[in-house]
């Protein structure tokens, strides 16, 4: 499968969803955490109060090379989820002893609104970037995995590197947070057109209401800031885009707009379409496209 400028469609039944996922059997969990130096809730910024967290999973087989990395970032509406489900996801790429792992912990919005989400993810990028060598890493190979709420933070951060508002002042400063490749499950990307089809959030108790702290017909320029279409350009990372064709929370013309506006800029992207598949996707068939999509573009 060729991963430039195209749009694929698989025919998938029955595709789990990410958060349904089953999980690893115990002993082979065990098994793979015993080869792994495991760095939990290490401190890679502070906001206010607040220690922002992620946890590291190296491979202890010693290579005299740096490792690239894939960095985690979970979904949740960004009002639940904890970074504790990067293992089940990164498990497979943890396995092979070709990359170091991380999941990434930002603040929900029962802490902080918008834009602390993306400072928290950004800050993360750059602890990673400046401490890449202590951690075995490649700086210049980290690649970013994301579902819903976290497809779209990993989608902003592909997207945003030079975009200096967002960016904030947490932790590490003055080193960029540029990623070599983006993979985005079913993220929203652009929030303006979302509030069109998604009527529902108007409503106090919405995901969205609660991320910009009000309607988005009351915060357009928010949502604006908060959408990775509008800062597509060529100079982006590569992107593989996986979106179910009957997701039901983020409408697939989310993919299909982004994807487009990626391909007039001219940007090597990938979209690909589960058909029949909800919000939330997973098993062997989408974990080998992922597989591949990072080999091609991390090792």
């Amino acid at each position: 499968m060729r991963f430039l400028m195209m749009s694929v469609s698989l025919m998938l039944v029955g595709v789990a969803s990410a958060q349904d996922r089953p999980k690893e059997p115990k002993k082979q969990q065990q098994q793979l955490l015993a080869k792994l130096d495991v760095k939990k809730d290490v401190v890679y910024a502070q906001a206010g109060d607040i220690d922002l967290k992620l946890d590291v999973y190296s491979p202890k087989e010693s290579r005299s090379e740096l490792r690239p990395c894939i960095v985690w970032i979970h979904g949740g509406g960004w009002q639940s989820g904890d970074k504790a489900s990067g293992f089940s996801r990164l498990g497979r790429f943890l396995a092979s002893g070709d990359y170091v792992g991380v999941s990434v912990g930002y603040r929900l919005t029962d802490k902080a609104s918008w834009p602390a989400q993306i400072h928290d993810c950004k800050a993360a990028v750059r602890y990673l970037r400046a401490n890449a060598k202590e951690l075995g890493i490649d700086h210049e190979k980290i690649g970013l995995w994301g579902s819903s709420a976290g497809g779209h933070l990993v989608s902003l951060l592909g997207t945003s590197s030079d975009a200096p508002e967002l960016e904030g002042e947490l932790g590490v400063t003055g080193i960029s947070s540029h990623v070599a490749c983006v993979v985005d499950f079913c993220g929203p990307s652009d929030f303006l057109r979302f509030s069109q089809d998604n009527p529902r959030e108007s409503s106090p108790g919405n995901a969205v209401y609660k991320l910009f702290g009000g309607p988005i017909s009351e915060k357009a320029d928010t949502a604006r800031q908060a959408s990775p279409i509008h800062y597509v350009s060529k100079n982006d990372p590569p992107f593989l885009i996986v979106h179910g064709t009957d997701d039901k929370t983020v409408p697939l013309d989310q993919a299909v707009a982004f994807h487009t506006a990626q391909e007039k800029a001219g940007m090597d992207t990938t979209l690909v379409k589960i058909e029949g598949g909800g919000h939330g996707i997973g098993g062997p068939e989408i974990e080998e496209t992922v597989r591949e999509f990072f080999a091609k573009h991390l090792q």
